[in-house]
C-alpha cells in the first residue's frame, strides 16, 4: 500500500533546532521523528512511501535513502531549485507536493495515507482506512478529541452526525468552538482528490483543498479516534515530548542505552564518577559525555552524546543537544540547549554567542574561550534575577 510523508516545511516554529535539522529529523532520544512514522506505516502494510523534501532535503535523503533498512521503499520529490550551486528549497505546500508527484507519473492509484512528518503517533491505520472505504469517502481526516480549554491551539473540525465534514475553525476561541475534535494532520485520500489540486502552484491541504471539498459537497469525512498523538509543532512541544518519553508517558518510545541505576540511562563510555555527582532520574546521558565531579542533574533531563557538564553545573528538567559544554557553576532549569542557543520551555531564545556568553555554553569540541573573572561575575549578576543562569 502507498503513503506519503510531508517533509518539505521549514519548521519555523521549531527554530533554532530547524536551522540545521529538518523537522522530520528532529530526534526523540536520538531517533528521528520520521523513523517512528516509517515503523508505523510498515506495521500496517504501507511499504511504498513518497516523501516530499525541500528545506535541508539532503539531511533527510542521506539518512533514510531508499528505505531498505527500514523495511519499506522510499522515493523523494524535491521542491526547489539550484542557485549558485546550492539547493534552495521552494515548497509547494502540502497539497501542491502531492500533485507534483502525481504529475510526474501517476503514483497514487488507490487509497493512500498522508502523514505530517513532525508527530509521534500510535494509531490503527488499517482501522481508519476500513472506515474511510465503508463511508465511500474521497478524503478523510483522522480527528482526536481534546479538552475544550485546549481547542484554541488547533484546527477544529465540525462534522454532522454521520461524520460528514461541514466546516473548519482555525484556532477558535474556546467559547466559539463548535467542536472539540481537532485535525491531527493524518489524512486518507482516494486518487480522485488530486483532481481538485491545481498543478505547478503552491497549494495547501488544510486551508485550500479541504474548504474546496466542503464547498462542492464532496464525500469528505472526519473520523474521531482515540490514539496517542504528540505534535511537535513548536519548541515547547518538543521539550514536552522528550520529557514525556523519559517519564514513561509516551508509549512505544523506549529510552535507549543501558540503565546503570534506577531511572538513569547512559550510552557508551560515559565518563562519570557516580559517587561524586548528584543525578536524580529519569535521566539519559549520551555516549562519550563527561560529567565532572560536583555536577548535578535532575530529571527528567536529556543530555546528548559528546557533551561536557562541568563541575558545579546544574541541569534541571532540561534538554541538552550533542556537543554542548556547560561551564562551571552554570544552572539550567527548564531549558533546551541547541548549539549556540538556549531556549526556555515557552520558546524564548537566547543567542549565547551574540550575547557574549560563550563561557557559559559552548561547543564541547572547541577550546574554552577566555573571559575575565570580573566580567563573568558582572554578567552573571545581570542574568541571575530572571532565573536563566547563575554563576558563582
Amino acid at each position: 500500500m502507498k503513503a506519503m510523508i510531508l517533509a518539505a516545511g521549514k519548521g519555523t516554529r521549531v527554530r533554532p533546532i530547524t536551522h540545521t535539522i529538518p523537522k522530520p529529523m528532529i530526534p526523540i532520544l536520538q531517533k528521528p521523528v520520521m523513523e517512528f512514522l516509517l515503523e508505523l506505516l510498515r506495521q500496517h502494510g504501507f511499504d511504498q512511501i513518497m516523501v516530499n523534501v525541500s528545506h535541508l532535503a539532503n539531511e533527510i535523503e542521506s539518512y533514510f535513502r531508499d528505505g531498505q533498512r527500514f523495511g519499506v521503499q522510499i522515493a523523494y520529490s524535491f521542491e526547489g531549485r539550484i542557485v549558485d550551486g546550492e539547493l534552495v528549497g521552494e515548497a509547494l505546500g502540502s497539497a501542491g507536493g502531492m500533485r507534483r508527484i502525481q504529475d510526474f507519473f501517476p503514483f497514487f492509484d488507490d487509497t493512500f495515507i498522508v502523514l505530517c512528518g513532525d508527530a509521534l503517533i500510535d494509531l490503527d491505520l488499517a482501522a481508519a482506512v476500513k472506515w474511510h472505504r465503508q463511508k465511500g469517502s474521497i478524503a478523510t481526516v483522522v480527528m482526536r478529541s481534546v479538552p475544550r480549554e485546549d481547542v484554541s491551539s488547533y484546527g477544529v473540525v465540525v462534522t454532522d452526525e454521520n461524520g460528514l465534514i461541514k466546516a473548519f475553525q482555525e484556532k477558535p476561541k474556546v467559547e466559539e468552538a463548535l467542536s472539540t475534535d481537532i485535525n491531527t494532520g493524518i489524512y486518507i485520500f482516494e486518487p480522485e482528490v488530486l483532481n481538485y489540486i491545481p498543478s505547478g502552484v503552491e497549494y495547501d491541504i488544510g486551508s485550500q483543498l479541504f474548504p474546496k471539498l466542503v464547498e462542492i459537497g464532496a464525500p469528505f469525512y472526519g473520523i474521531p479516534m482515540d490514539f496517542e498523538w504528540v505534535d511537535i509543532g513548536k519548541v515547547p512541544d518538543y521539550w514536552q515530548a522528550v520529557r514525556g518519553v523519559l517519564l514513561g508517558e509516551i508509549k512505544n518510545v523506549p529510552i535507549p542505552g543501558h540503565e546503570v541505576a534506577p531511572g538513569i540511562y547512559t550510552g557508551l563510555n560515559v565518563a562519570v564518577n557516580w559517587d561524586k555527582v548528584d543525578i536524580q532520574g529519569p535521566v539519559y546521558i549520551g555516549g562519550m559525555t563527561r560529567i565532572e565531579d560536583g555536577a548535578k542533574i535532575i530529571g527528567p533531563s536529556y543530555i546528548g552524546p559528546n557533551c561536557c557538564i562541568c563541575s558545579g553545573a546544574t541541569v534541571d528538567n532540561s534538554v541538552i543537544f550533542d556537543y554542548s559544554r556547560l561551564g562551571p557553576g552554570v544552572r539550567l532549569v527548564d531549558k533546551l540547549v541547541f548549539g549556540r542557543y538556549c531556549v526556555d520551555k515557552t520558546g524564548a531564545t537566547i543567542d549565547v554567542q551574540a550575547a557574549a556568553l560563550n563561557w557559559l555554553i559552548t561547543d564541547a569540541r572547541q577550546a574554552m574561550p577566555s573571559q575575565p573573572a570580573v566580567e563573568r561575575q558582572a554578567i552573571a549578576q545581570l542574568l541571575s534575577p530572571d532565573g536563566n543562569y547563575s554563576h558563582p
